[in-house]
């Protein structure tokens, strides 16, 4: 316990450190009002052109807060591969290897502490829109097992971007491995379309991939709450959450063998 104290320490540092240009935090937080005005018109004349108003298990309003629940997700994430990246290009990346931590778990640590009021700012203000153009939020009931999955989902998110991001340990560029990443995330993880929406040989590849469980698990929580739906979504996280994180682990030993240090 004594040895994760000073991770704890690192995360409220850094939840404190998130808070110190408010503006900042704000406008970022703002955009997902413009992306839900967007995707209501986008969304609005399908919903219309059925009898029951119901599109693959999910109505107007869900597909809505869903959507809502994605892009909060996405657009509180760190810029991790890009933060290691640079570290190795300027060299401080040696500094940070010399301190009394574990590199990965203090870029964990990190990492959420500048997720969570990011995450927080921008749910309110998508909600508080998401309200205005189609009611009320699903039942509050499941909000408590949708926390925990979108905490499984910045774990999980967290080992993915930290393998590609010690790939500049080897390759120092990573932005086009961090292209691919994101567009994995919009499509087969559901963010801009849910999965439900996508024929059934594609919705059965994605859901076999870790994307899904980063925002289309937690999402489709939200809007339909169940303990089924949770425990399938708890086991898949834990299956790739563990798998990545040994694969981190390997991945790190060998990239310090093979890093080469630029700059200062």
């Amino acid at each position: 316990m004594r040895k994760f104290t000073k991770y704890w320490a690192i995360f409220k540092i850094q939840l404190i450190n998130s808070l110190a240009y408010p503006a900042e935090l704000f406008w970022r937080s703002i955009i997902v009002v413009l992306f839900l005005w967007v995707f209501a018109q986008l969304w609005k004349l399908p919903f219309a052109g059925t009898e029951s108003g119901v599109i693959a298990g999910l109505t107007y309003a869900d597909t809505l807060w869903y959507l809502m629940l994605t892009e909060a997700i996405e657009l509180s994430r760190t810029r991790l591969i890009r933060n290691i990246s640079e570290a190795v290009k300027d060299g401080s990346v040696a500094y940070l290897l010399n301190k009394p931590y574990d590199f990965l778990l203090y870029q964990l640590s990190t990492s959420l502490g500048e997720t969570f009021f990011r995450w927080l700012l921008t749910t309110l203000l998508g909600g508080a829109m998401a309200w205005l153009l189609v009611g009320p939020p699903p039942d509050p009931r499941g909000w408590p097992l949708v926390l925990v999955a979108i905490l499984g989902s910045w774990v999980l998110n967290f080992c993915m971007s930290a393998l590609i991001g010690l790939l500049a340990f080897v390759t120092e560029e990573v932005a086009p491995f961090e292209w691919v990443y994101q567009k994995m995330i919009f499509i087969l993880g559901g963010m801009l379309i849910p999965l439900d929406f996508f024929p059934a040989w594609l919705q059965n590849l994605a859901r076999c991939l870790p994307f899904a469980y980063q925002t289309y698990g937690p999402a489709r929580l939200f809007v339909d709450p169940s303990l089924e739906r949770f425990a399938a979504l708890m086991l898949g996280q834990f299956t790739w959450i563990a798998g990545l994180s040994l694969l981190l682990a390997l991945a790190y030993n060998r990239g310090l063998r093979r890093l080469a240090i630029n700059g200062g």
